[in-house]
């Protein structure tokens, strides 16, 4: 198999806008959750959301496609456009491709269309309204942009998207089509219509009083989960093709797993997840005791940390890595989290650092024995990490990535 390098990331999240303010702020231990500014949320159960914070696309991107774009969007090009500059990569049009990962794309712009049109005289709709909903119109705006001719996906597999968005790329790579892949993640579904349906499911945390103390993984007092926003990209390469322009590799890409539960819609089985690490552990050529860092699913609901837990337990035994989930943090970030969080893991590797899991005071008896790095971040050297990436329709994705030449 061809060695997969990682040549360049970039991240727009709630903690921060670009990898290197993502990274100190996750490893200091700030929370990017708050009340929700984008809509008065004041009549919702739910009010809290972790935001992109002081986001003005017009400091990024032109008006025209300011105009023409869903938040989501706009935060896949603007974390791409990071990742391509650190790379230093020429797109080779026919060469290059792009595969963009997002559970519901454009939902909170047609939960808004359809609430104007409903009150409006006047039935009218713009004409930008299907392009700023698609899923892939993400990935042809800068396709178009940067002149991407070569394999485009867009996957959509619920929470797992952005982490099966790098499994699709390394494919199209491992497969000769592409030297050059973008993998890109992004997510904006703050609207009363997703926060309506997630609370009444009691999937969301309640806690509006201390928002930043809402999202609580693997803690005995969690509540569940805290909506978060944003976008992840990484410039992936074939070792060969990095190699012969010069750049600077941050990590390889040693495995990927990718299965799924067959079980709930909605409900985890920890057998799907066990089997999704052990896929990735065995493509990576690697025991399972040579993983130094976990960067977990971890989303602070009851039943998925516990279900997560004992499939970590039932895959490392008694080499138990570091782990820690950043969703304390970031809140759940959907499509994008399983991109920004495999850029976590790069970060560990290459500072030495395991970022800590924020608001956990209190390890949930169902989920003790391992070490959740609590909220405070631990230098360890890390040779390789795992991203997990779990979503509704027991979607699971594992990335493994390794510090390049071990």
């Amino acid at each position: 198999m061809k060695k997969i390098v990682v040549t360049g990331m970039g991240a727009v999240t709630p903690v921060g806008i670009g990898v290197e303010n993502y990274w100190n702020n996750i490893t200091a231990g700030a929370s990017g959750i708050d009340t929700i500014k984008t809509f008065d949320p004041s009549e919702l159960a739910v009010q809290i959301a972790g935001e992109v914070k002081d986001f003005n696309p017009s400091d990024y991107l032109p008006k025209d496609l300011i105009r023409k774009t869903d938040p989501f969007m706009q935060y896949a090009y603007i974390a791409a456009e990071e990742a391509m500059k650190q790379s230093g990569i020429k797109i080779e049009p026919e060469r290059t491709g792009i595969v963009m990962g997002t559970a519901m794309a454009g939902i909170a712009t047609i939960a808004y269309t359809q609430e104007a049109l409903t009150g409006a005289s006047h039935k009218k709709v713009g004409p930008r309204f299907i392009p700023k909903i698609l899923g892939n119109i993400a990935a042809a705006n800068i396709a178009i942009d940067y002149n991407i001719q070569g394999p485009s996906f867009t996957v959509s597999t619920a929470c797992s998207s952005g982490g099966d968005a790098i499994n699709t790329a390394c494919m199209c790579m491992q497969s000769g089509k592409a030297d050059i892949m973008l993998a890109v993640g992004a997510e904006s579904v703050l609207c009363p219509l997703v926060i309506y349906s997630l609370a009444n499911a009691k999937a969301l945390s309640r806690r509006n009083d201390s928002p930043s103390t809402a999202s609580r993984p693997f803690d005995v007092t969690r509540d569940g989960f805290v909506i978060g926003e944003g976008g992840g990209a990484l410039v992936l390469e074939t070792e060969e093709h990095a190699l012969a322009r010069g750049a600077k590799i941050y990590a390889e890409i040693r495995g990927c797993g990718n299965t799924d539960d067959a079980y709930h819609v909605t409900a985890p089985h920890p057998e799907g997840a066990i089997a999704c690490m052990k896929q990735a552990i065995t493509e990576a050529g690697i025991n399972p005791s040579d993983i130094g860092y976990i960067n977990a699913h971890g989303t602070a609901t009851n039943k998925g940390d516990t279900v997560e837990t004992s499939s970590i337990k039932k895959v490392f035994g008694n080499t138990l890595p570091y782990v820690s989930s950043t969703k304390g943090a970031t809140g759940h970030m959907m499509g994008a989290g399983g991109i920004t969080e495999t850029i976590t893991c790069v970060k560990a590797i290459e500072t030495g650092t395991v970022p800590p899991t924020i608001n956990l005071n209190e390890v949930d008896p169902e989920c003790a024995g391992i070490d959740f790095v609590a909220n405070t971040a631990k230098k360890a050297e890390i040779n390789f990490a795992m991203s997990n990436a779990f979503g509704f329709g027991g979607q699971n994705s594992s990335i493994i990535v390794g510090k390049y030449g071990k």
